[in-house]
Parts: C-alpha cells; structure tokens; sequence
C-alpha cells in the first residue's frame, strides 16, 4: 500500500501505479455518453490519464483546464481525465468552461480501475475516490512517465509529462 497526504495528514492508496516501460493495465471506464471505453478505444494515439479525485475541487478543475490547453498542441495525444465523478457531472464541467480538447472518463461502473492502476484512496473519508496522478503512454500502451502526486492538493507536473510526450 502507497500513502500520500491530505493536507499534511497521511492517506493509503491501494494498488501500485503503472510505472515507466510497463504495458498499461487493461482498463473499462465510461464516458460522458455513458459508453464503456478501453485503451483500445484510443487505439494508434498517445494518451495522457489526469487522474483526479472530482472535477468539483480547485485542484482537480484547475488540471484539467491545464491539461484541456495542452491537449491542443500535442498531436496524435488524446487526454483522458479520470474520476469517480458521474458521467454526467464531468460533462457539465466541461461544458461550462468551454473545454473540448479533454474526455472524461468515470470509473463509477468500473471501480476495479483504481485499484489496478494503483490510485484508490481507502482507509479514509476520501475512500472510493482515486488519488490524484498522471500516467502518459505511447501509441502501444507502454508507460512513458507516471507519477502518484505526493499531496493531493498538489497540481501534477504538467512539464515532466509533457517533456516525454516532446522527446
């Protein structure tokens, strides 16, 4: 078991975040239509998982505005942001702040995600929530960067996904 913290104060992550030169974990989430979506799915594209708790904190919406401003300048990339939000919460998000470069995937159907892809708060209030992290994969679903943010208040760094993505 991994621990980041909440404010200062210590939280367990079940599972163990893909790390660089693995084959991402398969993977069904849904998508703001409602659809089941695997990596084949993006399949021939890189793809970048932001990885958030909800899209309704600060920190969550401010990466996901970030990461929707990237998406626009990276080619052959799609940028996944993954939630336990509903499906129909994340849609509205993104429509509201006018974001079209990102897809919000949910993990509300398919919770056995967080825990294979090492991002499951337990053990705390938090619990059924997924920690904040960035995993990037090539076209063939092999980890390029990953990174489990230490403190969930903490925005990722956007510059070390990106620098793998630009090599």
């Amino acid at each position: 078991m991994q621990q980041i913290t909440r404010a200062g104060e210590p939280m367990d992550v079940d599972g163990l975040l893909p790390v660089k030169g693995e084959i991402a974990p398969a993977m069904t989430l849904t998508a703001s239509d409602m659809q089941d979506v695997t990596l084949e799915t993006y399949a021939g594209k890189r793809k970048v998982l932001n990885i958030i708790p909800s899209v309704d904190t600060p920190t969550c919406a401010m990466s996901t505005r970030r990461f929707n401003e990237l998406a626009s300048t990276l080619e052959d990339t799609v940028v996944l942001v993954v939630s336990a939000d509903l499906p129909f919460a994340a849609k509205r998000f993104c429509g509201a702040e006018g974001l079209d470069n990102v897809k919000t995937l949910s993990t509300f159907r398919h919770r056995e995600f967080q825990k294979q892809w090492g991002v499951a708060l337990c053990n705390s209030p938090m619990e059924g929530l997924c920690a904040r992290a960035v995993v990037v994969l090539d076209a063939d679903n092999r980890v390029l960067h990953s990174e489990l943010v230490s403190e969930l208040k903490n925005e990722p760094d956007y510059d070390a996904a990106l620098a793998v993505l630009n090599a």
